[in-house]
C-alpha cells in the first residue's frame, strides 16, 4: 500500500505532515507517524528550536531508541504504550492506529509535562524552551483526541468520497422549480401534522421524518434540556450512512449550548475559524450543523439540531430559513398544546416516571377502594391491567382493610411485609395518602418483590446457624440454644443433658479413604442422629468429628434409651467405597444445671468426660464427675506443651532402644526404637501418657516421622562402624494410611543413607480389619524400597492367621499376653507353637515379646523361636546405654 499505508490513501505525506504540525501546535506536544512496518512517515513535529533543545537534554539517539520501542510495542496493542525517559516529566507514548481490525500505523507522541507538577523530583527536565503548559489530564485528552481524530478523520474522508460519487450521479433534472415545489409540499405536510391528535413526541417525530424526506441530511434531533442539565431526546433521525456515533444527540448539546450568546440560531460550517467549534464537530464525527432553540417559557428548553457528517456542507440561505421557520412552528404548537392539555401533560409525565420505577405502583381511589392507575411493573406482576378493580381483589392477602397491619413510618407513610402463599413470593408494601393529578385524594401503594432478598437473608441465617456439610446446627447455635435451655431448667427446676460425642479413629478413615469418604461418613452419622425423634432438632456438629446432642428436660426420663439408640448407630458397619467400615464413638455426658450454668464450662466438662471414655478404651460413654477436673487440666497442659514441642521440631522427644535377641546365640541381632517425651516443662513421660493424646490431636505423624528419621541415622552410624544390626521402627495406623507414606520412607532412606535391609517397619493389623486390599498394596510398595515388614502385637484384637498368609511379611511379633504364663498355660503354648510352625513353612521369622523370666525363654527355645524381646534382656534404654551394653561402643 506504500508509505503511510491506509493513511496514504487519504492524504499524501506532505498533507499529513501539515495536519500533524497544526495538531502539535494546538496541543503543545511532539508527534511523528510511523507505518505498520515501523518506518517513519512524518518527521517529529514541533518548533525546530524546541526539538533541538529536547535532543540536547535527552540525546537524539537515546530518544529515537525509546520512540522505536514504543512504536514497536504499540503496533500490536489496542491501548497506548507509555515509555519513560531519563526525565520524570518527559514521556513517550506509542498509539496504534488499529482500523478495520488491522494495524495501519502508529503515532509516536512525546509529552513534556509542566515541571511545577512535580514537587520533590530531582530529575526533572526544565520546561523553559519547550512546551510548558501540558498537564496530566491535558495529555490524556490529547491522546484521546488523537485516537478520535485518526478514526473519525479516515471514516469521514471515506464517507465524503462516497458522497462525491453520488453527487456526480445527480443530473440537471433537479431544477429550482422542483425544489420550490418540494419545499411547499413539505411545509403543507408539516402543517397537517400539527393538526393531528397525536402526543407531543409523535408530532415532533413526524415533523422530523418530514424534514428528513425533504433535506438530504445526516442527522436530526430534537432534545429537551432539564433544569439539572440532563438531556432527554424527544425525537431523532439519522441517515443509514450516518455512522456508529453512539449518543451523539446527547453529547452535542452540552458542547454547543454555551455558544448561542442570545442568538436565535447557531450555524457551524467546515470553514469556521473558531477552533473550539471545529473541535466540537470533530469530536462528534460531524462536518457542519445548524441548531435552533425552541423557547417554551422564558428560557430555551428544547433544541433542534440538524447536522451533516458525510461532507463539508455549507448551508444555503433557503435551507436555513426553512429550518428556522419549522422550529418556530413547533414552538407555536407547543404553546397551544401545553395550554390546552396541561392536565394530560402532567399525567403523562407522572405516568412516565412511575413506569420507570422498579417496583409495582397503583393508585387507589379512597371512597370506593378502586384502582385508578397501575404502572407497567404492577401489570407484569398481576398479569393484567388492574385499573377499575378493587384493591383487595389483588392486594396480597388484604381483606378490605388494607392498612390494618401496617407499621407507621415517617411522612404519613405506612409499611408492611407480606408473604403471598398463592404466588409464593415475599413483598414489601408501602402506602401513603397524596393528592392526584386531578386534585382528588388517593392512596399511593408501592409494592416491591423482595423474594430474592428474603431468600438470601434466610440463606445467610442458615449459614450462620448450620454446618455446611451435614446440615446440623453449628457450635454457635448450640451455645445459643444452651443458654436458653439452662434458663428454662433453672425456672422449672428440671434437668437437661449434654452428650459430647467424638468419633474414634476417624482420621484413619479420613486419611485412608480420602476426605470425600470421611465427609460422606459424617453426613450419614448426622442423618442417623436426626432419626432419633427426641433429639432430631437438638443435634450439633461442633468440630471436625465432634458432635453435641442436647436432651431437653421433657425427655430427661428417656435419656438411657436415647443413649442406647446412639450406641446402636455405631454398632453396625458403615458402607463406604463398596466396603463395610466400622467407626465407633466415645461420649461424654454432663447434666445441667446441676453440673453448671455456664455454657462453656458445661461443654468443657462434657469434653473431659468424653476424653476419659476414650482413654479407657474408646467405644463407650462416661458421665462427668467433679473429680475429673484435675485430670482435665493435666490433659490441657499436655496438649499445649505437645503442640509447642512438635512445632519446635520434636527435639524434646527421645529415642530409646530395647534389644532383640537371638535365642540360639543369645546375641543382640536388633533393637526396637521406642519414643519417650522428656518435656522441659512437664518432665519425663512414658508413651501411654501422651501417645493416645497425640493420635487424638493429629500429632502422631510428625512425631512418628521424627523417630523414623533418627532411628535410620542411628542405624547408619552403626553400619559405618562395621556393626550390622537391624533397627525396628513402629508405624502408626495414621502414618500407614497417609497417601505419601511410601514417599516419606523413601526420602528418609535416601537422606540418611541407611542400608534398607537393616530397617524393619512394625505395623499392626488394624487397617486390615477394614481394608485388607489396601493393607496389601501399601506393604507391597514399602517392601519395594528394600525394607522389612513386621506384624506387631499379633494375637490381640482381630488377629487372624489369614493375615500371615495374605500379607507379604518378614517377621511376626507375638504379643506379650501369651508369654506371661507360657510355662504352664497349654493354650498359650499351643498358640505360639502353631505360629512358629506356620511361620517356618511361610519362611517368616517369629519374635516373641514380653520375655521376663528364664523359664519363659527356655520354653520358647524348645519351640524353635528364633528371636525374643523383653525385660529379661533389658528394658527400653537410652541409646548410649544400649550401645555400651550390647554393641561394646
Amino acid at each position: 500500500m506504500g508509505k503511510g499505508e491506509l493513511m496514504g490513501k487519504i492524504m499524501d505525506t506532505k498533507e499529513l505532515q501539515n495536519y500533524q504540525d497544526i495538531f502539535c501546535e494546538a496541543q503543545r506536544v511532539f508527534l511523528a507517524y510511523y507505518d505498520k512496518s515501523g518506518q517513519k512517515v512524518t518527521m517529529l513535529s514541533g518548533r525546530n528550536e524546541e526539538i533541538r533543545n529536547l535532543y540536547a537534554f535527552i540525546g537524539k539517539e537515546e530518544l529515537s531508541e525509546i520512540i522505536d520501542k514504543a512504536v514497536s510495542e504499540a503496533g500490536d496493542s489496542t491501548e497506548p504504550v507509555w515509555k519513560d525517559t531519563i526525565y520524570e516529566n518527559v514521556k513517550v507514548v506509542g498509539i496504534g492506529n488499529n482500523l478495520y481490525g488491522n494495524n495501519e500505523g502508529t503515532w509516536a507522541l512525546v509529552i513534556v509535562y509542566r515541571e511545577d507538577l512535580y514537587n520533590d523530583e530531582k530529575n526533572i527536565l526544565p520546561t523553559k524552551g519547550l512546551y510548558d503548559k501540558v498537564t496530566f489530564n491535558g495529555a490524556n485528552r490529547t491522546i484521546r483526541l488523537l485516537q478520535i481524530f485518526t478514526k473519525l478523520f479516515i471514516t469521514a474522508a471515506y464517507d465524503n468520497n462516497r458522497t462525491i460519487m453520488k453527487l456526480n450521479e445527480i443530473t440537471e433534472k433537479d431544477s429550482r422549480i422542483t425544489e420550490e415545489l418540494k419545499h411547499k409540499e413539505t411545509v403543507t405536510k408539516i402543517l397537517g401534522i400539527l393538526d393531528k391528535d397525536l402526543d407531543i413526541e409523535g408530532i415532533i417525530q413526524a415533523i422530523i421524518d418530514a424534514i428528513a424526506d425533504y433535506l438530504d441530511i445526516s442527522m436530526i434531533t430534537v432534545s429537551k434540556v432539564s433544569e439539572n442539565s440532563l438531556i432527554e431526546v424527544i425525537g431523532k433521525w439519522h441517515s443509514d450512512d450516518f455512522g456508529d456515533y453512539e449518543d451523539v444527540e446527547k453529547r452535542i448539546l452540552p458542547d454547543i449550548i454555551p455558544y448561542y450568546n442570545g442568538e436565535s440560531i447557531l450555524i457551524i460550517e467546515p470553514d469556521t475559524e473558531d477552533e473550539e467549534l471545529k473541535q466540537i464537530l470533530q469530536n462528534n464525527g460531524l462536518r457542519s450543523l445548524i441548531s435552533v432553540p425552541i423557547i417554551v417559557g422564558k428560557e430555551p428548553a428544547i433544541y433542534a439540531v440538524f447536522a451533516e457528517s458525510r461532507y463539508d456542507r455549507f448551508w444555503d440561505s433557503n435551507t436555513v430559513r426553512f429550518l428556522f421557520d419549522v422550529c418556530k412552528m413547533i414552538q407555536s404548537f407547543l404553546y397551544k398544546r401545553i395550554a390546552k392539555n396541561s392536565l394530560i401533560s402532567s399525567y403523562a409525565a407522572l405516568k412516565e416516571i412511575l413506569n420507570n420505577l422498579g417496583s409495582g405502583i397503583f393508585v387507589i381511589n379512597k371512597p370506593d377502594n378502586r384502582i385508578l392507575f397501575c404502572n407497567d411493573t404492577m401489570m407484569k406482576m398481576a398479569g393484567r391491567d388492574l385499573v377499575g378493580e378493587h384493591c383487595y381483589d389483588y392486594y396480597y392477602g388484604c381483606k378490605g382493610d388494607c392498612c390494618k397491619e401496617c407499621i407507621p413510618l415517617k411522612n404519613n407513610t405506612y409499611y408492611i411485609e407480606k408473604y403471598d402463599e398463592k404466588r409464593q413470593r415475599w413483598y414489601d408494601i408501602k402506602y401513603n395518602d397524596i393528592i392526584w393529578v386531578d386534585g382528588s385524594e388517593v392512596s399511593l401503594c408501592n409494592i416491591t418483590d423482595v423474594t430474592d432478598k428474603k431468600t438470601y437473608q434466610q440463606r445467610i441465617e442458615f449459614q450462620a446457624n448450620n454446618d455446611f456439610l451435614t446440615g446440623l446446627y453449628n457450635r454457635m447455635r448450640c451455645e445459643e440454644d444452651l443458654i436458653l435451655l439452662i434458663r428454662e431448667t433453672e425456672k422449672s427446676h428440671k434437668q437437661g443433658i449434654i452428650l459430647f460425642i467424638d468419633l474414634d479413629d476417624f482420621k484413619h478413615i479420613n486419611d485412608g479413604l480420602g476426605h470425600q469418604y470421611g465427609d460422606e461418613l459424617l453426613k450419614m452419622i448426622s442423618m442417623s442422629f436426626k432419626q432419633i425423634k427426641e433429639i432430631s432438632n437438638r443435634c450439633y456438629r461442633v468440630g471436625g468429628d465432634e458432635f453435641i446432642i442436647i436432651i431437653e428436660p421433657e425427655f430427661y426420663d428417656k435419656r438411657d434409651r436415647i443413649i442406647s439408640e446412639i450406641q446402636k448407630i455405631f454398632a453396625s458397619p458403615w458402607y463406604l467405597e463398596n466396603t463395610e467400615y466400622y467407626c465407633t464413638m466415645s461420649m461424654g455426658i454432663v447434666e445441667f444445671p446441676s453440673c453448671g450454668k455456664n455454657v462453656n464450662d458445661l461443654i468443657k466438662k462434657a469434653d473431659i468426660a468424653m476424653y476419659d471414655a476414650k482413654k479407657n478404651g474408646k467405644n463407650r460413654y462416661r458421665y462427668y464427675s467433679d473429680g475429673e477436673d484435675e485430670n482435665s487440666y493435666i490433659k490441657l497442659d499436655i496438649e499445649k506443651n505437645m503442640r509447642s514441642s512438635v512445632a519446635a521440631g520434636c527435639k524434646e522427644f527421645e529415642v530409646y532402644i530395647q534389644p532383640i535377641m537371638d535365642t540360639a546365640t543369645e546375641k543382640c541381632v536388633g533393637g526396637e526404637a521406642l519414643v519417650r517425651w522428656n518435656s522441659n516443662k512437664l518432665g519425663f513421660m512414658m508413651p501411654g501418657e501422651f501417645i493416645p493424646l497425640a493420635e487424638h490431636m493429629g500429632l502422631i505423624t510428625p512425631i512418628g516421622e521424627y523417630v523414623l528419621k533418627n532411628s535410620c541415622m542411628l542405624s547408619k552410624k552403626w553400619s559405618d562402624m562395621g556393626i550390622n544390626l537391624r533397627i525396628n521402627v513402629n508405624l502408626s495406623v495414621v502414618q500407614l494410611l497417609a497417601n505419601n507414606i511410601v514417599e516419606v520412607i523413601s526420602e528418609v532412606i535416601e537422606e540418611t543413607q541407611i542400608n534398607p535391609e537393616n530397617l524393619v517397619l512394625e505395623v499392626t493389623e488394624s487397617l486390615a480389619i477394614n481394608d485388607m486390599e489396601r493393607m496389601e498394596r501399601i506393604i507391597s510398595e514399602i517392601k519395594k524400597l528394600g525394607v522389612k515388614i513386621a506384624l506387631d502385637d499379633f494375637g490381640t484384637g482381630y488377629s487372624s492367621l489369614n493375615y500371615i498368609k495374605q500379607m507379604d511379611l518378614d517377621i511376626i511379633k507375638v504379643d506379650r499376653t501369651f508369654i506371661k504364663d507360657i510355662s504352664h498355660d497349654d493354650y498359650a503354648q499351643a498358640f505360639v507353637k502353631l505360629i512358629a510352625e506356620l511361620s517356618q513353612k511361610l519362611e517368616v521369622q517369629v519374635c516373641v515379646e514380653g520375655v521376663e523370666e528364664k523359664s519363659q525363654l527356655d520354653t520358647l527355645k524348645s519351640m524353635n523361636i528364633s528371636m525374643v524381646q523383653g525385660y529379661y534382656y533389658g528394658k527400653p534404654m537410652k541409646i548410649e546405654e544400649f550401645e555400651k551394653r550390647f554393641l561394646n561402643i
